[in-house]
């Protein structure tokens, strides 16, 4: 019983954090300099009443809990509402765009965690190697995810090593001290004193130790590669879900936005959840 306990209250949690995250989305779009104007309007071959249905259409979400109640019931319903700027059903955007970000982020996640967790375990195993990894680890930690993606595309490089790079830092500091930790425990000390080979200390002993942390880490390493996934996919112009939610931002389109928000609000906590309840089992 202690378990579904448990699960009601992890879903509590994340229908809350859902439903305040689409609410604080909206009012600060809705708040946003700007918000009422559309580039549509400049369009000198428009008559009266075409800008006035575009000014009414606006002025339709000027109420912010007008506007959430609304966009909420077409959720339960399974509509997800319809794109103000690109006039699309968002249901089919997010459709025909998710695959590319789920490739570039699945790419990015593996070649991060296989660089940070290489470096790292060279960093403990070597005293030299731990002074290189380290300087690298802050040089590019230092850059941001739009210059390393400029410097990525200059150099024709793939487009997932850009995440990895974005993640490596972030993953280096957090497994150098895990494994550091892990090695300095006795019976691993033992265990080398008495000439194991190290890979078998590694696979039988040290992981095994790490498995709880290990995943916890996979969990927000998840959410932080989809926030790199967005300059990426917005300078590299691949249709992928962080372009979308680019293009949502610049022209304000307050239903997409808010589609958006709420699915990467429950994306990540349900990859927190999950890493969470694995942490405490």
């Amino acid at each position: 019983m202690l378990w579904l306990g448990r699960v009601a209250r992890q879903a509590a949690s994340l229908a809350a954090t859902v439903l305040i995250g689409g609410l604080l989305t909206t009012a600060l779009v809705r708040n946003s300099p700007g918000f009422d104007a559309d580039e549509r309007q400049l369009d000198a071959r428009l008559d009266d009443s075409t800008r006035a249905l575009i000014q009414a259409g606006h002025a339709e979400n000027h109420n912010v809990l007008r506007f959430y109640a609304r966009h909420m019931r077409g959720l339960l319903h399974g509509d997800l509402g319809m794109s103000a700027s690109l006039q699309t059903p968002i249901a089919g955007l997010i459709r025909s765009r998710y695959a590319v970000t789920a490739e570039i982020m699945a790419a990015g996640l593996a070649a991060g965690w296989i660089l940070a967790f290489v470096l790292a375990l060279a960093a403990v195993w070597n005293g030299a190697c731990a002074r290189i990894t380290g300087v690298f680890s802050v040089a590019a930690l230092s850059l941001p995810s739009a210059a390393l993606a400029v410097l990525v595309f200059v150099l024709h490089g793939p487009v997932h090593s850009v995440i990895a790079l974005v993640l490596f830092p972030r993953l280096f500091d957090y497994l150098r001290n895990l494994l550091q930790d892990a090695y300095a425990q006795p019976h691993i000390l033992t265990a080398r004193a008495k000439g194991l080979h190290p890979v078998r200390i590694l696979v039988r002993h040290v992981l095994p130790g790490c498995d709880r942390q290990l995943l916890a880490l996979a969990g927000v390493s998840a959410s932080m590669a989809f926030g790199a996934a967005i300059p990426v996919e917005t300078l590299g112009d691949l249709p992928g879900l962080g372009q979308l939610a680019w293009k949502a931002a610049l022209a304000r389109d307050l239903p997409l936005l808010v589609t958006l928000t709420m699915l990467i609000t429950m994306l990540t906590q349900i990859c927190n959840s999950v890493s969470d309840w694995w942490v405490r089992e």
